[in-house]
């Protein structure tokens, strides 16, 4: 089975992973004017993963793992919260924090750092946003960077998991913009790279098309459109 990586607007992805995990990132899709309307109600999930507790990214978290009962990964102050929110939790595996790695299905979720700020949509404390290296059954690595600027430590995170591909926010005003972003991918030393979090609100003024001006020689950026799905 391929890995497949599929934009559902601003932040929210779904992989699929070789041994058929389907896995959702940041899914953030009822309130999302990106996300495609056959997108809203996911069909099936096997993984949730959650960067941070703002809104456009904890998004339909909750409603997902009711009807489908999947494990739901994010920062050990957030996983209490969604706890609190009814979302199961066996009070270990799912709570991971900065460096630490768990393993669900075949496929490994570790927390990284990331320079933002986090708390949950009704304005409790969400501890500290995160970035998030999944590592498929076959040993690919996808980076999603969450919301962040860049940081000089995104050396270390490319030394450390050498992600195959970087998921990165452009959109600037919130996160950092495509100046930024082609600076990471010089410290991360990835090759291909999925811009995100841009064109969703009026502040997020990023384009791809500034971030291919400017990134290192040889990193393709692909660009999909909501809903299309990327074959690795």
């Amino acid at each position: 089975m391929a890995r497949e990586l599929t934009w559902l607007g601003h932040s929210a992805f779904r992989v699929e992973s070789p041994g058929g995990m389907r896995i959702y990132v940041d899914p953030f899709l009822h309130g999302n004017p990106r996300c495609p309307e056959g997108e809203l109600e996911p069909e099936r999930c096997d993984l949730l993963v959650v960067t941070h507790g703002h809104g456009d990214h904890v998004g339909d978290t909750v409603a997902i793992h009711r009807r489908h009962g999947c494990p739901v990964v994010a920062q050990v102050e957030l996983r209490g919260w969604l706890t609190a929110q009814g979302v199961a939790d066996d009070g270990q595996t799912c709570s991971l924090n900065k460096g630490g790695t768990g393993t669900f299905g075949g496929v490994k979720v570790t927390l990284t750092d990331a320079n933002h700020s986090s708390s949950t949509p009704d304005g409790a404390y969400a501890g500290e946003p995160c970035g998030v290296v999944l590592e498929l059954e076959d040993g690919f690595r996808l980076y999603f960077a969450g919301d962040t600027n860049v940081f000089g430590d995104m050396s270390l995170i490319g030394r450390i998991y050498a992600p195959d591909v970087a998921v990165l926010p452009i959109g600037d005003h919130y996160t950092m913009g495509p100046r930024e972003a082609a600076v990471a991918l010089e410290l991360l030393g990835v090759a291909r790279c999925v811009p995100c979090h841009y064109g969703t609100f009026g502040l997020l003024t990023g384009t791809p098309a500034e971030l291919r001006a400017l990134a290192p020689p040889g990193v393709e950026v692909l660009v999909p459109e909501p809903g299309e799905t990327l074959a690795f």
